[in-house]
């Protein structure tokens, strides 16, 4: 099928990116690094430890969606070879269908990395919770993939300086969605409120894949809100990717 070999292809181009490289060391470097912090701490050693290692995964994860997304379409124009494929009998909806498919598999498989990575850190420590932070991770994985389809959305019309600064505002206000509606919520103004309002149904509300707290604590997890962070990302990660199917149709490559 056109989808999964343009999919496998991106796979591998991926794989390949010195950058992914440079930020799969640099997280691995920091999910070791917590060990030093965590002994510097007094108490709650492994509330610690699990804590800075799980955000080290989300941070490098997100840089590394990030600017590998944003070069997915950008590189095929550079490179002339977007008119070869533009001139064959491929939608386009397949092709960025096949480019997000790619770069989901080339995330799974880094945040599959850094996840061994964090387990073998808590072995190595003694420390526990490495199985009860699974869940969390996971997530985090869920998180990527709608981050991975704003990536795309901006790739299929502005250049990646743009697309990086858009992608990265898009995410910071992902994150500040759920504060600000509860901040509005508590005050007077009901212009700010139906702003709120507004902000968070349209956007996504990326604070709803953050369970770090829970498995930083060893809290017992919610499966069922597990499944619905899991369904609410995957929605929009379609919503996204059918947004970026139709920019990218309508786009002249002339």
């Amino acid at each position: 099928m056109k989808i999964w070999a343009i999919a496998l292809n991106t796979f591998r181009e991926a794989v390949r990116d010195k950058i992914l490289y440079t930020l799969l060391f640099f997280a691995l470097l920091m999910i070791g690094a917590s060990v030093l912090v965590a002994e510097l701490a007094v108490g709650e050693y492994d509330k610690i430890l699990r804590d800075l290692g799980l955000s080290a995964i989300n941070l490098f994860g997100m840089l590394i969606a990030v600017f590998v997304g944003i070069g997915l379409v950008y590189k095929e124009i550079e490179r002339k070879t977007i008119y070869t494929i533009a001139s064959k009998p491929i939608p386009r909806w397949q092709f960025v269908s096949g480019k997000y498919i790619g770069l989901a598999g080339t995330l799974a498989l880094e945040v599959l990395i850094m996840a061994i990575g964090f387990a073998l850190m808590l072995a190595f420590t003694g420390a526990s919770g490495a199985m009860e932070s699974m869940p969390a991770i996971w997530l985090t994985w869920i998180e990527l993939l709608v981050v991975i389809a704003v990536a795309i959305v901006f790739s299929c019309f502005s250049t990646p300086a743009l697309s990086a600064l858009f992608t990265l505002g898009f995410i910071l206000i992902g994150r500040l969605t759920a504060p600000l509606k509860e901040f509005a919520d508590a005050g007077n103004s009901e212009v700010l409120k139906d702003f709120a309002a507004v902000v968070y149904k349209i956007l996504p509300d990326l604070q709803t894949f953050n369970l770090r707290a829970e498995a930083a604590y060893g809290r017992a997890y919610d499966w069922e809100y597990v499944g619905y962070a899991t369904g609410y990302g995957l929605l929009w990660a379609g919503v996204l990717l059918a947004l970026a199917a139709v920019i990218f149709q309508f786009r002249d490559f002339k």
